[in-house]
């Protein structure tokens, strides 16, 4: 049984960065998304990595600003986020692709139980 946590949640202002880890205990994971959802609306897909690195997609909401990536030593995969806007709050969550759209969280099992970002303005 594979579980994952999210950390490195926190307060930020606009412009700022935090960097996002999910790691993996149980055994190896393979393709991961992370996700996010904020307060009253839908969850919204972020970034996607394959098991090897790459390819790798990210929403265009973030693109240039978010890099997903992966350390399979550490088992875990990390989201660095930069040039934060107050939009990007919500709690982002990691989990496991399965198959089909990467950008569909119904595509996804094994979901952790988040971490709240928050940027102020």
């Amino acid at each position: 049984q594979v579980q994952l946590v999210e950390s490195g949640g926190g307060l930020v202002q606009a412009g700022g960065s935090l960097r996002l880890s999910c790691t993996a205990s149980g055994r190896a994971v393979r393709s991961v998304g992370w996700f996010r959802q904020a307060p009253g609306k839908e969850r919204e897909f972020v970034a996607h990595i394959h098991w090897s690195g790459s390819p790798a997609y990210h929403a265009n909401s973030v693109k240039g600003r978010f890099a997903i990536s992966r350390d399979n030593a550490e088992n875990s995969v990390s989201l660095q986020m930069n040039s934060l806007k107050p939009e990007d709050t919500a709690v982002y969550s990691c989990a496991i692709y399965s198959d089909g759209d990467v950008d569909g969280a119904i595509n996804y099992w094994g979901w952790g139980k988040g971490t709240l970002v928050t940027v102020s303005s």
